[in-house]
């Protein structure tokens, strides 16, 4: 059991990271990863225009549950979105993906050949998610 798959969404909606962690995980072309990165964050965008209760730091969609797989997101201050898919019974994965998001400032947000809202492409950033979600 645990974390599928995980994706990361510049501030404009596309994707800058995407990493399957499980053979269970849908493969995904790249068009597919695309398409699937910016559906999420246009409804996130609806569900943050149509919440009860507009302005009061409400980011979109947090969690969704589906029949076979869960799906989480946080919105770092960075304006990026980190959202993955995981198994319906994984525990933690809200404080997993604050620690990718840590990962992130270590590894990609200090590499001084980061471009923002480019793709991410840093060995040891890929090492480190790798290692955290899959403990190997």
């Amino acid at each position: 059991m645990g974390i599928l798959s995980m994706f990361i969404v510049n501030r404009s909606g596309g994707l800058i990271y995407q990493q399957d962690y499980s053979s269970a995980a849908p493969k995904l072309s790249l068009n597919d990863g695309l398409r699937v990165a910016s559906t999420f964050v246009g409804l996130s965008l609806i569900m943050e225009q149509l919440s009860p209760a507009p302005g009061k730091d409400f980011y979109g969609i947090d969690f969704l549950e589906a029949g076979s797989f869960k799906l989480y997101c946080i919105h770092p201050a960075a304006g990026i979105k980190i959202f993955a898919t995981a198994e319906p019974n994984t525990l933690g994965v809200a404080d997993t993906l604050l620690r990718v998001h840590e990962l992130y400032g270590d590894y990609v947000m200090k590499n001084p050949f980061y471009e923002m809202d480019m793709p991410i492409k840093c060995d040891k950033f890929d090492l480190s998610c790798r290692l955290l979600i899959l403990g190997k």
